[in-house]
């Protein structure tokens, strides 16, 4: 699983690391008892302090997203995610909500916010069958 932080966002980088486990959690692509990166390993990689990292995936604990086993790591809960196709839709709604008060904003219709949105849809998926090769 690949993490970035995108430092010229105003989110937290904490909240972005959140964010990226939950919805890597939700589409599947981290799979229950997987193991997350250490948090050294990870704010190396990212190159945020350890404090970041720990901080994220506490919040992921209290959320239930999360276990994590002194000894061994941080591991995706097994039961009892809180990723049900609905709680799923909720998450992406917020987000194109945000796009479209977004585009509002910038004067962009709603034929052209689409047509954004199938183009990263393509990107995405090109990127992600490079990935996998």
């Amino acid at each position: 699983m690949l993490f970035h932080i995108d430092f010229k966002t105003g989110k937290s980088p904490y909240l972005q690391l959140v964010d990226q486990v939950r919805y890597a959690a939700a589409s599947g692509a981290l799979r229950a008892g997987e193991v997350l990166p250490s948090v050294r390993q990870l704010a190396e990689e990212l190159r945020v302090n350890r404090n970041t990292v720990a901080k994220a995936y506490a919040e992921l604990e209290s959320q239930g997203v999360i276990e994590s086993i002194p000894g061994k790591g941080c591991f995706l809960k097994e039961t009892d995610t809180p990723f049900t196709r609905s709680a799923r839709l909720k998450l992406l709604a917020k987000d194109v909500d945000d796009a479209v008060v977004t585009a509002h904003h910038l004067q962009i219709d709603g034929d052209a916010l689409l047509a954004l949105v199938k183009e990263r849809l393509a990107y995405f998926a090109a990127k992600a069958a490079l990935d996998n090769e």
